[in-house]
């Protein structure tokens, strides 16, 4: 079966939307504000990171077949500890309960007496109701293209427009001179900060997603699969893309309104000063709709994995399963959530890097087994060092890792990875010559 260019469409707007959550509005608008007049070459580094690592997420595990299959190229026990590490820790565990958090935040907290908001029944009641809906929308994953494609995203989009063109008519202010490294390297500090933003993670994940969505619209053939997931891959980072270049645009021209700590205090000062008091409104309604996307689609994919994992447990059943303890972990509160999420990525996202790297390669390394455990081992080894340092040790290490090149920029990971391509070249070499 063939898709149409509107359905294909639909697929791109449905990924686009499970991408885009509140800290991909945060970032770049935070961005915006720091590089000032450096902001489109800070963007254009951002956007290779940002857009570009998740594309090419998405085009591995279309290439591998799937993402099981990607992870069995590296090793039968990687491929079972590997998805789990990342679905629990982009799901029921950090992600999701961090998405529903901050909807309340953004989107609920701003509107509520004083006793209410630190009230922890509020979050209580707020998290119930979200993610009751998030899962009742989860229920029909096959119905997703429909929920995202024609509704969810188009008004996301229309959101953003209307801030956008608004921004336009009456102009914020001007770009002022950049701080921090973006003095000195708009474009590889722009790198670094769409590499933070962790979504290659995601595209890992919502691989599957992707693919069932395909196969219930009856696209069973495998080739045919692929290529259409490339194509989703590819106009999700489009529009990624341009929504990352506006909200860019608006935290730039905002920084002759004065300093901010963050992209969530840049995006509120730019809609009070162009809508006034309903600008909060506005943005809350965009938070809450940014949020709620995501949460959709994490509790989708999660749950999708899990019941493949453990057959004895119904997909449904996940999705309840899910929901609950994301809404257990987000009445935690959101500064405990990030305080635990922040380590545990940063343990898994190089991982998830050198192996969709790995996936993009195959061609030349001829799933070579001896590189792929090879480079996932070195990196992998360097990850939790790096972890165990800024966790239970306090930087103590430190003196000793910043040897590393670009590890102060947080992607040390580097030469762990070179080291670990160079050995398994050799090995697999010394094996060829027996």
């Amino acid at each position: 079966m063939n898709f149409s260019a509107k359905q294909v469409v639909f697929i791109s707007f449905m990924l686009f939307s499970m991408f885009f959550g509140a800290g991909n509005l945060i970032f770049p608008p935070f961005l915006g504000h720091s590089a000032g007049d450096q902001l489109w070459i800070a963007l254009a580094g951002f956007i290779v990171s940002a857009v570009g690592l998740p594309i090419l997420g998405v085009i591995a595990v279309a290439k591998a077949g799937s993402f099981n299959e990607l992870n069995l190229r590296v090793h039968p026990i990687f491929a079972l500890l590997f998805p789990f590490f990342i679905y629990i820790a982009i799901g029921p565990g950090l992600a999701i309960p961090r998405a529903g958090s901050l909807a309340f935040e953004m989107g609920a907290a701003p509107f509520l007496p004083e006793n209410l908001v630190d009230n922890p029944v509020s979050l209580f009641v707020y998290s119930i109701v979200f993610f009751g809906l998030a899962a009742w929308l989860s229920m029909y994953p096959s119905k997703l293209i429909n929920l995202f494609g024609k509704f969810l995203t188009p008004i996301l989009l229309a959101l953003i427009t209307i801030i956008f063109v608004k921004s336009l008519i009456d102009p914020i202010g001007s770009f002022e001179s950049p701080t921090g490294n973006y003095r000195d390297n708009p474009l590889f500090q722009g790198i670094v900060e769409g590499y933070l933003t962790m979504d290659a993670l995601a595209a890992l994940a919502f691989g599957i997603v992707i693919a069932n969505t395909l196969t219930a619209q009856g696209v069973v053939d495998s080739k045919n699969k692929s290529r259409y997931m490339m194509y989703a891959g590819l106009g999700a980072g489009f529009l990624l893309a341009v929504i990352y270049l506006i909200l860019g645009y608006l935290g730039a021209a905002n920084s002759s309104l004065g300093q901010a700590e963050n992209g969530a205090i840049i995006l509120s000062n730019i809609m009070t000063y162009l809508f006034g008091q309903s600008g909060t409104f506005l943005l809350g309604i965009v938070f809450t709709l940014a949020c709620f996307c995501v949460s959709i689609g994490l509790i989708t994919s999660c749950s999708q994995f899990f019941s493949n994992v453990i057959t004895k447990v119904s997909y449904k059943t996940w999705v309840i399963i899910l929901a609950v303890i994301s809404t257990a972990i987000a009445n935690l509160g959101l500064t405990q959530i990030l305080q635990i999420s922040v380590p545990i990525l940063g343990m898994v996202y190089p991982i998830a890097i050198v192996l969709i790297i790995l996936g993009l390669l195959d061609d030349l390394i001829n799933q070579n087994r001896y590189i792929y455990i090879s480079v996932i081992g070195f990196v992998a080894v360097f990850s939790i060092i790096d972890t165990i340092n800024n966790v239970f040790l306090e930087n103590t290490l430190s003196g000793v890792l910043d040897i590393l090149p670009f590890y102060i920029e947080g992607i040390g990971w580097i030469s762990p990875a070179l080291i670990g391509l160079i050995v398994g070249y050799s090995l697999s070499w010394v094996r060829r010559l027996r």
